[in-house]
């Protein structure tokens, strides 16, 4: 029988523990493709959040480390400086990166600093109870948020556009956003996460890639309707597409 697709090498045979319909799994897919394909297993080191991807050194036969709160782009400029040949992939959600590590990603793209970042976006805090994430929308509810107001700005302030706010540093040589809803846009995903690869091997700055993820335990709504829900409401916010590529902007 012909094989038409397998799991990527680089995966364990651990269960992960995501929810049904959450989309960490998709990416964490892809990065499996991506591992094996570009060679990165040997010589790439991973840096893990606090959150629901934090049990992914289970899931990878390679070289990672869990970060302390926020703190995986400082791990990750660790290690990147004590050796720059390593390949060094730092993957963060929205509560880790945006608010507890809002500091430590500015200023690593202020250093531009030579690894790429994958930010998961579902606006909530997904592991610890669906709270209210520095991302969540104007009018969405969550259990810090509730209805019938949802997220209001006279209390909390607007949602934080992570992909638009590196792009304006000059540390950072590419910055896009993506989602997961689609299989073109899974596809596209794919190759957005390639070339922040590439661009790393290539010596380049920081290539971050923000991913519109569905949280359906989080958003209180079926796998189906969150997959909906993102094309209804988050790119209204979040618009997809490429905001900064310096290395087509330099031909």
């Amino acid at each position: 029988m012909k094989v038409i697709y397998e799991k990527p090498k680089v995966f364990t045979d651990s269960v992960t523990t995501y929810c049904g319909g959450c989309g960490h799994g998709i990416v964490g897919k892809l990065i499996g493709e991506l591992i094996d394909e570009m060679g990165l297993q040997e010589n790439g080191i991973m840096v893990w959040p606090i959150g629901c991807s934090c049990l992914s050194d289970r899931y990878y036969d390679m070289d990672m480390m869990m970060a302390l709160h926020g703190r995986a782009p400082a791990a990750a400029t660790g290690i990147k400086r004590a050796d720059p040949s390593k390949f060094v992939m730092v993957y963060q959600g929205d509560g880790d990166l945006v608010s507890e590590g809002m500091a430590e990603i500015m200023h690593a793209g202020i250093r531009g600093e030579k690894f790429s970042v994958i930010f998961i976006n579902n606006a909530i805090y997904g592991m610890t109870g669906a709270q209210m994430a520095p991302t969540t929308l104007m009018g969405q509810t969550a259990s810090t948020a509730p209805a019938p107001t949802g997220r209001c700005e006279d209390n909390s302030g607007y949602p934080v556009k992570m992909a638009e706010i590196l792009a304006m540093l000059p540390g950072v040589c590419y910055s896009e956003r993506v989602t997961v809803n689609t299989p073109a846009r899974i596809n596209q995903c794919k190759k957005a996460l390639k070339h922040a690869f590439e661009l790393q091997l290539q010596g380049k700055g920081m290539g971050f890639v923000e991913v519109l993820s569905p949280c359906p335990t989080g958003w209180g709504m079926s796998a189906v309707k969150a997959l909906d829900w993102i094309d209804e409401k988050m790119t209204e916010v979040y618009p997809l597409g490429v905001i900064k590529d310096t290395e087509k902007e330099d031909k």
